[in-house]
């Protein structure tokens, strides 16, 4: 370990621009996070020369120094007491990197900061599908035939699974709803009324929407003559967004201009109900057919040009990391999970994940230097199980051709599990054991893809690697 003096801590200030540079610092498990107020006073090669440095990386806004697991609090602390710069939370520096981020970036943020604390819950669900399906899946244990279908007496703890499993899934609305509320500024509590409201038991089921379109037996509401469809949005993303969003926003609109005496009384219903109308008039339709258009180009690009969906994805997936934007993503796995039973997206995202933690692997064994060494291992273990950014920004970005064999793997992983159409019930872990979150019937293909995401990259790496090494 780096041994922490106060001339290192002083130098990771001075690179960074000097403590004037920086508007707001702080921590989390392995990286110092700054916002700066001048990202070009960085001296990024003066940066990573520092001892306790193992790399650094510009994202999101945030300029983020990878430290160390277990040192870096300890250095973040001695930063504050040499500098005399005021801690701050993790909010206050995405609150101040937010004001320098232009509009994509800032709804990328947006998105980011309503599904990433939900994803706890949907990641868990996903793991439990997975063994639902290892008791359920046909031929993975018997020919032809359930684990559940030999052995009927595991048949009720499957079934438990099941619903334990599928919670999280059937009230997506709500989970969003609760997040995107607190995201806009709400009351979250309303954000959980509003969507369970959209998956009332009393609405027609969205699932069966299609049916009843068919046979013309879609519920209505007569509002004075109006008729508005009585259908619910089940597994629906859109929907429950704007309408928090409405919801919030008409609720600090009336805390403003509602009397404090009877805010509570008036505020919540009136806000609910405006919205409810407005949800179920406009919001919800407009926005449930937009839903369907994306899922239906999404579809329609893999069920008739598959390998190119699959090249696309897979080799763009790693560059969409780095600019945030993957985040977006996950709203179109929810909605085609919902809508299609699964998607074909986020299986890709695993192979581009597994790809990551391949070239920082093979780096691990051409690196000389003892930092990066350590700071690939460690790294590898990370994107295996699903979190690439130590490996990519701390590694493959900083050696250029690392990250470029990654994407080349991850493309043709891609391709195989396109054209072979793998699909994932539900968002699992990212990373090796992302094979519970699939398919059974898929398996096969996907870990033919898992394979060439773990070889091509590291053969790749490696070989490039030495050949340039020879070369200088």
């Amino acid at each position: 370990m780096a041994k922490i003096s106060n001339e290192s801590v002083k130098q990771i200030v001075e690179a960074v621009g000097g403590k004037e540079n920086i508007a707001a610092a702080t921590h989390c498990v392995t990286r110092l996070r700054f916002a700066l107020k001048d990202e070009g006073k960085v001296n990024k090669e003066r940066l990573e020369k520092i001892d306790l440095v193992k790399g650094s990386f510009l994202a999101n806004g945030q300029y983020q120094v990878v430290i160390g697991q277990g040192i870096v609090d300890k250095v973040y602390d001695k930063m504050i007491e040499i500098t005399g710069i005021g801690e701050a939370s993790k909010d206050d520096v995405k609150n101040e990197a937010a004001k320098k981020m232009n509009p994509l970036q800032r709804f990328v943020k947006m998105l980011s900061d309503i599904f990433i604390p939900i994803l706890p819950a949907i990641v868990t669900a996903g793991l439990l599908m997975g063994l639902n399906n290892l008791l359920t899946g046909q031929g993975i244990f018997y020919d032809q035939k359930s684990f559940i279908e030999v052995h009927k007496n595991w048949a009720g703890l499957a079934d438990m699974i099941n619903i334990i499993a599928n919670t999280a899934f059937t009230f997506l609305p709500a989970l969003i709803g609760w997040s995107a509320v607190k995201r806009f500024g709400g009351n979250p509590l309303l954000g959980i009324v509003i969507g369970t409201m959209m998956i009332h038991p009393n609405l027609l089921n969205a699932y069966s929407y299609g049916e009843a379109l068919k046979n013309h037996t879609i519920p209505t509401w007569d509002l004075f003559g109006y008729h508005v469809n009585k259908i619910g949005y089940q597994g629906q993303v859109l929907p429950v967004l704007v309408s928090s969003f409405i919801l919030a926003k008409l609720e600090i609109y009336l805390k403003k201009h509602i009397p404090d005496s009877v805010q509570l009384l008036l505020v919540a219903p009136i806000a609910l109900l405006i919205t409810g109308f407005v949800t179920f008039i406009a919001v919800g339709p407009i926005t449930f057919e937009i839903g369907n258009w994306i899922t239906g180009l999404i579809v329609a690009v893999f069920n008739n040009v598959p390998a190119i969906g699959g090249l696309i994805y897979g080799g763009c997936y790693a560059l969409l990391v780095i600019t945030g934007m993957h985040q977006a993503f996950l709203a179109v796995d929810f909605q085609l999970i919902s809508s299609t039973g699964g998607t074909y997206l986020w299986p890709i995202l695993v192979m581009s994940n597994i790809a990551q933690g391949s070239v920082a692997l093979a780096m691990m064994f051409l690196a000389k230097d003892k930092n990066v060494k350590g700071l690939a291992g460690t790294s590898t273990v990370s994107a295996y199980l699903g979190i690439t950014e130590p490996a990519m920004f701390g590694v493959n970005l900083r050696y250029k051709f690392p990250f470029v064999c990654a994407l080349i793997g991850s493309a043709i992983a891609g391709i195989i599990l396109a054209t072979g159409h793998v699909k994932a019930p539900a968002i699992g872990v990212g990373g090796i054991p992302g094979f519970l979150s699939i398919f059974p019937q898929s398996w096969g293909t996907f870990f033919i893809g898992m394979a060439v995401a773990l070889i091509v990259p590291f053969v790749l790496t490696f070989v490039f690697g030495k050949a340039k090494r020879q070369k200088a």
